[in-house]
């Protein structure tokens, strides 16, 4: 993001081009009879994701904005719910057992949304009893978690929305998961200053806890072949995990300004963070470094 502007950033080509003006009328091309579709204007982006070329953001006052990336004009836009603090929270893209797309919407309103991200009918739609602030659902499309104001976390049915697990240790509000493309760990980040990481055959304790240093975790990544994970503070920290080492093995970036997010690139040779501090607004790439042992017998 960059003021209204939604950018897309190639790090081949070492540049940015605008893909989304949410400044500007966003009027929806995809529209039929029953349809939620309607008009918006200067939204303010909460939250974002992309999967298959579809992009999906959320605003403060309750918008979803769907743009294939490779068709012009917004596809889809509404604002799902009337509440007044209704920010969506989260947006997520997950492929349900039967192969479909799916989007997922975590809001204030203590909503959960769920759309068909072909025609962006609302699917079904699943109340909690306390604000939602993400939720994210496992590879196979089969496990849902939700996470919100409230000290336990919940694993639930993405069909029906009905409630099979909780999750109990966190001490405060819980912001941010992320599954294992295993499907086996989930990660959850919350206001404790901790991520704590489940196996979800076995949800009656987590199976680890990695520490933070001054705030939230706010942000949780794998990388696509499940070897690192990395984890977001509000400000100025990002950790990086190895996996392979049940996570006793890591790397602290220390930073300068407000972390707008993370994201690892698909090959796991890059970690992109967003900087969104008002003064030194940016987007950060780190290179991973590789050690070949056999290169020290050459020498």
């Amino acid at each position: 993001m960059q003021n209204y502007s939604v950018m897309h950033w190639s790090s081949i080509l070492r540049r940015g081009k605008e893909v989304l003006n949410v400044a500007k009328p966003i009027i929806p091309t995809l529209k039929y009879p029953g349809s939620l579709a309607q008009t918006l204007s200067r939204v303010q982006i909460s939250s974002m994701v992309v999967r298959d070329n579809l992009l999906v953001a959320g605003g403060f006052h309750g918008e979803l904005i769907c743009k294939n990336l490779n068709q012009a004009g917004v596809a889809f836009s509404a604002t799902v719910t009337a509440d007044d603090n209704a920010i969506t929270n989260a947006v997520d893209l997950y492929q349900s057992p039967t192969g479909l797309l799916r989007i997922l919407t975590a809001n204030n309103d203590t909503q959960v949304r769920v759309f068909d991200a072909e025609n962006f009918a609302c699917l079904n739609r699943f109340s909690f009893s306390w604000s939602v602030n993400n939720t994210s659902v496992s590879p196979d499309g089969k496990l849902l978690a939700v996470l919100g104001d409230s000290v336990e976390c919940l694993i639930a049915d993405p069909q029906s929305g009905k409630v099979i697990g909780n999750l109990k240790g966190h001490l405060d509000y819980s912001f941010a998961s992320a599954w294992h493309p295993d499907g086996r760990i989930l990660a959850t980040g919350n206001q404790d200053k901790t991520c704590r990481l489940w196996d979800v055959r076995n949800m009656s304790e987590s199976v680890g806890v990695l520490k933070g240093q001054m705030g939230a975790i706010r942000a949780i990544k794998f990388t696509s072949d499940g070897r690192f994970m990395a984890m977001a503070e509000p400000a100025d920290f990002v950790h990086v995990f190895d996996a392979q080492s049940d996570y006793t093995k890591g790397q602290e970036i220390d930073i300068f300004g407000e972390i707008a997010g993370i994201s690892f690139s698909p090959d796991t040779e890059a970690l992109f963070v967003g900087v969104a501090d008002r003064t030194y607004g940016s987007l950060l790439e780190f290179n991973r470094r590789h050690y070949n042992p056999y290169l020290d017998t050459i020498f």
